[in-house]
């Protein structure tokens, strides 16, 4: 832990999810060592670190995608003994690192796939991505990264969820990609927390309120993201980055 900024927690207020000793394997190897942390029940948590430090496996144990140990409690509740299709049920939606769309169906046919409620929020995705309206009857396969991006946030958002788990939005997309897709996931923040897993420290920068830095598999610094980011001793120290040079 990196001095006053030990803990589980950077706020006051009851957490839409907690993360105790949380260890993950993926085919017998460990993944994640052993992550504590809570969620705010508002705004946009970043989970930060550098590669293969267990950010997108701690995502995935948390959701059940992968062998998992500790508890994790949604509202409450613990979800660490659910599959992940209960765990989808009970209002956690998941945008992967992939993206993972169909690529064979259409757009209208990807969004349709993901539609869990009676009434999707059809008019509120279409208003975040008015591209995917015109695209609708395209395949999806045949959209360009950032598009497909953007139906994989999309697919998330149609269900009225308790949180959200995004995983590396803007990883390899353009810089105008990049702000349409923060800019969807800053509008649908004030309906719904969000756990970013994100690089782009400008990114973070702009939308996150906490961080949740991970080394080793392990919670290294949780706290204010402006207070890090603002920090450049300790972002380069726990990212090997500079906060201002950072893409």
């Amino acid at each position: 832990m990196s001095g006053a900024s030990s803990g589980t927690g950077a706020f006051t207020g009851t957490p839409i999810l907690t993360v105790r000793n949380l260890r993950c394997t993926i085919a017998g190897q460990q993944v994640v060592e052993d992550v504590s942390f809570d969620v705010p029940a508002t705004g946009i948590t970043a989970v930060l670190g550098r590669n293969g430090v267990g950010k997108t496996s701690t995502l995935r144990g948390i959701l059940g995608l992968i062998s998992r140990r500790g508890e994790v409690t949604l509202a409450g509740d613990r979800i660490d003994g659910l599959p992940t299709h209960r765990i989808v049920r009970r209002g956690v939606g998941y945008v992967p690192e992939d993206r993972e769309v169909f690529s064979k169906l259409t757009v209208a046919e990807n969004l349709a796939l993901a539609e869990r409620q009676r009434n999707p929020r059809r008019e509120f995705v279409a208003e975040l991505f008015p591209d995917l309206v015109a695209r609708r009857e395209q395949q999806a396969g045949t959209l360009s990264g950032g598009q497909q991006q953007m139906v994989s946030v999309a697919r998330a958002l149609l269900n009225d969820n308790r949180l959200l788990l995004v995983d590396e939005p803007t990883k390899g997309l353009a810089p105008k990609i990049v702000t349409e897709v923060a800019d969807a996931l800053q509008k649908a923040s004030k309906t719904v927390p969000i756990l970013l897993v994100e690089q782009n420290l400008e990114v973070v920068r702009r939308l996150a309120d906490d961080v949740v830095v991970i080394a080793g598999g392990c919670v290294a610094h949780v706290g204010k993201a402006g207070d890090l980011l603002d920090d450049e001793d300790l972002t380069r120290r726990l990212l090997g980055v500079h906060a201002e040079h950072a893409a």
